[in-house]
């Protein structure tokens, strides 16, 4: 089964989109638009994006691994400005391999006493987290990580801070979604994410989980315009010095989920703040699969690469460690 992909480079001219035609080639479409400006059409001509693509692609092939090789691919959207693209995500979606699906069986099947407050989240998801037209259900783990200025394009670096306890990966599905004139969230597509996180923060205490997500992400490098397959196989690794250190498979798409997309959608854009006017929404709907849980420690120059053979190329993001610096609170100058 094919699905239509596009993704965003550097031209002359700035970021234009090609359609993805296979793993060597891709086709520019002919004006120099970005995939956030091609929504935009769409939705005020009244068409699909994919016909509208369609209609612009040129005569002109390149090549697709001389764009990554010449470092001019960019994330597959956009926003013109940073501050109206909220980059966010949910927690506990997943059901995992089968063995961590009956591990989770037997621990929510204890007494509601004896549960943590995130498998009573997690059992909360297991019993009512599909949401049809009729019914609204329970909501999932949320958070937020950033504004458009901390994603970061695919094949380049991701970068852990300086107070940074852990950089570990977490293999994602990504929702994007772009507001109309009125607010209505139109959803554009799906793409692989990489929403790293910083894990041992997050394990010290689960109330420190907004600190351990405020961290660079990367999605892409293909947008997969279109329905999303009910079941996703994928793998994640980490390459140290050309060698796999770690890699393992993983499962998603709706069939290996605790909750539906249209639920975590529901739950998402019940607020106003992410249905204004023209805003980009970068949604991840969380995984089951981590290096950290199996005791890998990142090192800088690790190569992370996710891979989910229907969205085409991997993700590959490249760590980097900021040096660690004495301790010392930050500096606010005072306006008198």
């Amino acid at each position: 089964m094919s699905f239509y992909r596009i993704i965003q480079y550097k031209s002359p001219t700035g970021p234009r989109v090609a359609k993805v035609l296979d793993d060597e080639s891709l086709q520019a479409i002919s004006l120099p638009l970005t995939t956030y400006e091609l929504v935009n059409m769409a939705i005020n001509e009244e068409t699909t994006l994919t016909s509208l693509i369609d209609s612009l692609l040129s005569e002109h092939t390149i090549s697709y691994q001389s764009v990554i090789d010449d470092g001019l691919l960019l994330p597959p959207i956009h926003h013109p400005d940073n501050a109206h693209c909220f980059v966010t995500g949910t927690g506990l979606t997943h059901l995992g391999s089968a063995d961590t699906r009956d591990a989770m069986h037997a621990k929510i099947a204890g007494e509601e006493a004896t549960l943590t407050d995130s498998m009573r989240m997690f059992k909360m998801g297991f019993e009512d987290g599909k949401a049809t037209s009729q019914h609204i259900a329970s909501q999932p783990e949320w958070f937020y990580k950033g504004t458009g200025n901390i994603i970061r394009r695919p094949y380049g670096t991701i970068e852990s801070p300086a107070f940074a306890q852990d950089a570990g990966e977490e293999p994602e599905l990504v929702g994007v979604y772009v507001n109309d004139s009125n607010g209505t969230p139109h959803r554009v597509g799906f793409a692989i994410g990489n929403e790293f996180s910083d894990h041992v923060t997050e394990r010290h205490n689960y109330l420190w989980l907004a600190h351990s997500k405020l961290r660079q992400a990367s999605f892409g490098p293909e947008l997969m315009i279109g329905d999303l397959p009910p079941s996703l196989e994928g793998s994640s690794k980490i390459i140290r010095n050309k060698n796999v250190v770690w890699e393992k498979p993983f499962t998603s798409g709706e069939d290996n989920m605790s909750h539906n997309i249209k639920n975590l959608e529901h739950h998402h854009f019940k607020y106003a703040l992410f249905c204004q006017p023209g805003d980009l929404n970068i949604h991840y709907f969380g995984t089951s699969t981590l290096s950290f849980a199996d005791g890998i420690e990142t090192q800088d120059g690790d190569v992370f690469e996710i891979c989910v053979p229907e969205f085409g190329k991997p993700l590959r993001n490249t760590l980097t460690m900021t040096p660690k610096t004495p301790s010392h609170p930050i500096h606010i100058a005072a306006l008198r």
